[in-house]
């Protein structure tokens, strides 16, 4: 498994936080997550990175997830509920891992997460779907907008 550090997109890079419980790296529109070795990722340690993104992005960008999981980790599906409770949303869902390692935690995440999970074994595959899926989405918004305003 690469981290997002060794690949070429790396140049693209926003800003990169780093947490106790991982390293979160903020492109355009796009956030990759790798967490930590034996991480037991709660609501708590998430609500810092999406926190983040607010800050980075704003309230109405659409955004892209890409959780990169490099390392042993679990997560709390049911925190998803926390997240939306709390009014956050996420565009795009992406999980890159072995399918052997991700499978399991991704039947239990599918339960709760409102949107589709995307699974991949390619990091860079997962970057090529989730930059077109954002890009998509913008035109969609901005098309929408400039109706809108046509219509003022």
């Amino acid at each position: 498994m690469k981290s997002v550090r060794d690949l070429p997109f790396f140049k693209n890079i926003r800003e990169i936080r780093e947490f106790e419980f991982g390293v979160f790296y903020y492109f355009d529109g796009l956030v990759i997550g790798e967490m930590k070795e034996g991480v037991h990722m709660t609501w708590g340690m998430a609500k810092k990175a999406v926190k983040a993104a607010k800050e980075i992005y704003g309230q109405d960008l659409p955004i892209a997830y890409i959780s990169n999981r490099i390392h042993n980790y679990t997560v709390v599906p049911s925190d998803w509920i926390k997240f939306y409770t709390h009014r956050h949303q996420l565009d795009f869902y992406a999980v890159v891992g072995t399918p052997k390692g991700s499978f399991t935690s991704i039947v239990l995440e599918k339960m709760f997460f409102q949107n589709s999970i995307i699974q991949f074994t390619d990091i860079e595959e997962a970057i090529e779907w989730s930059v077109q899926q954002i890009g998509e989405r913008r035109k969609k918004v901005q098309g929408k907008a400039s109706l809108a305003s046509n219509m003022e």
